[in-house]
C-alpha cells in the first residue's frame, strides 16, 4: 500500500484495521466529549477532537517510523527500557500526580504520561528477548525464577494504582511463557502460587473493614460488591452504559445523536464502547469494532506462524494479544460482563500516552510483519539479519 510518498510495508490488513479504529475513535471522541467541552472549554467542542487527533497523528508517525526499523533492534532496547520502567514505576508510586485518588501519571520535563504504559510495552519486549535467547536457562528453576521476578516486580509496582492493567499484563506474560516453551511444571507452580495469593487477597479484601484497607483497595472492594450484587444498587456508570447500549439497538441513533454521553462518566475513555453502540448500533458499531480487533489478532497469528525468528514471533503474539485482550475487557465492562476496570479501548478512547504506546506497539508488530514479508520476497540480506541479532 502506498499513500503519496509514504510506502506502507507489512501486513496491509493490520494497517487497514489501525486506520479504521482511529477514524472511528475520532468520531466517537467528538460525540463523547460534548458535555466535557462545555464544562472545561466554554463549549469549544472541537478542542478535545483536535487534541485527540494530534495524539493520533503523533502516534501514526511513530508507528510508521518503528515499522521501518528492523524489529531485532528492539531486543537491545528492551534491556534498557525494562530497567527504566521499574525506576519510573517506583517514582510514580511516591511522586506521581494524584488524579481520581490514584497516582498513575508522572510529569518529567513538562511531559505527563502513565509509566505503566511504558512498563507494559517494555516488559513484553524483554520477555520475548529472554525466551528467544535463554531457552536453556528457562528450563531451570533459576532461569524461570529470573523472568518471573521481572514480571512480578513490574506487575506489583503497577497494581496499587492500576489493578486491571497489572492483571492483564500478568496474564499476557504468562501466556508468553507458555508459548515460549517454559516447562509445564514451572507454569503449574506459578499458576498455583498466583491462584492461592489471589484467593487470599480476594477473601481479605471482601472481609476487611473499609477503614483498614490501604490505598485503592476500598475501590476494588466496592466494584466487586456492586458487580456481584443482585439488587438494584448498581454503580451509576454501569446503569448509564446499559441505557446507552439499549438505546442504540441494532442500527443506532446516528452519529452525534447519542444522549447518554452527557450522563455517563468518562464516556470518552472508560465507556466509549457504549457510546459507539448507542450512535452506530450493535451491527454497524459494536460488531465492526469486534471484527477489527479480531482481524488484528488473526493477522498477528499469521505473522507468528510465518516468522523465522523466535523473537519476532513472540513479539508479535505478545503485543497483539495484550492489545486485543485489553479491548475485549473494555467491551466486557461496558456490557456489564466484567466489573469496572478503567481500561481504555486501544486507538479509540481519548488519551495521550496510551495512544502513543499503543501506536508504538503496532509499529513493532508491523516491523515484524515487514521482515516476514521481505524474507518471503527474498529481500532480506544476511547483513541485515546479522546487524540486529543482538
Amino acid at each position: 500500500m502506498q499513500l503519496g510518498k509514504l510506502k506502507f510495508r507489512g501486513d496491509q490488513y493490520i494497517w487497514f484495521a489501525v486506520f479504521a479504529l482511529s477514524l472511528l475513535g475520532m468520531l466517537a471522541v467528538y460525540s463523547a466529549t460534548g458535555s466535557l467541552a462545555f464544562k472545561k472549554q466554554d463549549g469549544n467542542t472541537e478542542y478535545f477532537l483536535f487534541k485527540h487527533a494530534l495524539f493520533l497523528f503523533g502516534g501514526f508517525f511513530l508507528m510508521y517510523f518503528f515499522h521501518l526499523l528492523d524489529y531485532k533492534y528492539f531486543s537491545r532496547i528492551s534491556q534498557i527500557a525494562v530497567i527504566v520502567s521499574i525506576l519510573l514505576l517506583i517514582y510514580t508510586l511516591f511522586f506521581g500526580n494524584d488524579i481520581n485518588e490514584a497516582k498513575r501519571t508522572v510529569t518529567i520535563l513538562g511531559i505527563t504520561f502513565q509509566s505503566s504504559d511504558l512498563a507494559k510495552f517494555s516488559l513484553i519486549m524483554f520477555i520475548a528477548r529472554y525466551l528467544s535467547k535463554k531457552q536453556e536457562e528457562l528450563n531451570s528453576w533459576t532461569g524461570f525464577g529470573i523472568i518471573v521476578l521481572y514480571i512480578s516486580v513490574i506487575c506489583v509496582l503497577i497494581m496499587p494504582e492500576n489493578l486491571s492493567t497489572s492483571l492483564v499484563l500478568f496474564f499476557t506474560c504468562s501466556m508468553l511463557l507458555f508459548i515460549g516453551n517454559a516447562r509445564i511444571r514451572h507454569l503449574l507452580v506459578l499458576a498455583l502460587a498466583f491462584g492461592l495469593l489471589g484467593f487470599i487477597g480476594l477473601m481479605t479484601l471482601l472481609k476487611a473493614p473499609d477503614s483498614m484497607l490501604p490505598g485503592r483497595a476500598s475501590t476494588w472492594k466496592a466494584r466487586i460488591e456492586n458487580y456481584s450484587s443482585s439488587d438494584t444498587a448498581e454503580v451509576f456508570q454501569t446503569v448509564q452504559a446499559k441505557i446507552a447500549i439499549a438505546g442504540g439497538g441494532l442500527t443506532g441513533k446516528g452519529p452525534g445523536k447519542g444522549e447518554q454521553s452527557a450522563y455517563l462518566p468518562h464516556s470518552y475513555s472508560d465507556f466509549i464502547f457504549a457510546v459507539i453502540i448507542e450512535e452506530y448500533g450493535l451491527l454497524f458499531g459494536g460488531l465492526s469494532v469486534i471484527f477489527l480487533y479480531l482481524l488484528i489478532l488473526y493477522r498477528s497469528i499469521r505473522i507468528v506462524i510465518k516468522s523465522p525468528k523466535a523473537f519476532g514471533a513472540l513479539l508479535a503474539v505478545g503485543l497483539s494479544f495484550s492489545l486485543v485482550l485489553q479491548a475485549f475487557i473494555h467491551m466486557a465492562v461496558a456490557t456489564n460482563v466484567f466489573p469496572l476496570t478503567g481500561l481504555t479501548l486501544p486507538l479509540i478512547s481519548m488519551g495521550g500516552t496510551s495512544i502513543i504506546f499503543t501506536s508504538a506497539a503496532f509499529g513493532v508488530l508491523l516491523s515484524v510483519s515487514r521482515a516476514v514479508e521481505e524474507q518471503s520476497e527474498g529481500l532480506a540480506t544476511p547483513e541485515k539479519e546479522e546487524v540486529a541479532s543482538a
